[in-house]
């Protein structure tokens, strides 16, 4: 039986990993640097309000209810003129606004481990704040600790074929954040935070270069990828209360 339960510092991959760890009653760390959580954070860093909802239910339904607005795709939003997924779409024009966040993986681990004790949004701009939020809560509450790379999904994917594609990206940014937590770390901690420290000095480029990043450059999204790999840029911790994304640092 896969277990991880003689360490304080977890890591566990998508969705699976995120009921997982909601069944434990870890404080939960999601991590989607290509683009959920780099959006997130990004926009909680500009006083926008994120209600993270899943692709497969009725979001624009939901921001109806809340008085939020639904967060259309990137390529219809720009032609608009909206926020949207690009994490560099949100500016201070959009403190205090609802906004409702769809994505196939992050927003989706989000939906499934919303009840642990703790949920909170990690990417590289901010691996050092939410892994300092982390520790200081971990000795508040005495739980421990899953960090979720949240990886991407294979296109086409064929009958017996399994739809989560690992992500370096995600790696890295759960590694950046698993060096930086006090506690024991398990062997799966510890080797992803092995490969964030042998990484660190060519985060950007390696992000630049990966299979998402290229992915997301061909579309037309350069600076995502250039925002998203920005180590430490941000002091902000988004924390799920009452359904939404706030700054825990200022509340």
């Amino acid at each position: 039986m896969f277990d991880q339960s003689n360490y304080e510092c977890r890591v566990e991959w998508g969705k699976r990993g995120a009921r997982e760890a909601a069944d434990r009653g870890d404080i939960t760390i999601i991590v989607d640097v290509l683009s959920f959580s780099s959006t997130v954070v990004s926009a909680v860093n500009q006083g926008a309000i994120i209600y993270p909802y899943p692709p497969n239910l009725d979001g624009k339904s939901y921001a109806e209810k809340i008085g939020g607005e639904y967060i259309l795709g990137r390529n219809e939003a720009a032609i608009l003129g909206k926020a949207t997924l690009s994490p560099v779409s949100f500016n201070k024009d959009h403190a205090n606004n609802k906004y409702v966040l769809c994505s196939l993986n992050g927003a989706f681990c989000c939906w499934i481990a919303a009840k642990v004790p703790a949920l909170l949004i990690g990417s590289i701009l901010n691996a050092s704040s939410v892994a300092a939020f982390a520790n200081q809560l971990k000795k508040q509450i005495k739980a421990n600790v899953t960090i979720i790379p949240c990886g991407e999904v294979w296109n086409e994917v064929q009958e017996n074929e399994d739809a989560l594609r690992p992500s370096i990206e995600d790696y890295l940014g759960a590694g950046a954040i698993l060096a930086e937590l006090e506690g024991t770390k398990s062997p799966e901690a510890e080797v992803c935070i092995g490969a964030y420290l042998h990484s660190k000095e060519r985060i950007n480029e390696l992000i630049w270069e990966c299979g998402s990043g290229k992915e997301l450059r061909i579309k037309g999204f350069e600076q995502d990828v250039l925002h998203c790999s920005r180590l430490n840029s941000y002091n902000v911790v988004p924390k799920l209360e009452n359904n939404c994304f706030i700054d825990a640092l200022n509340h």
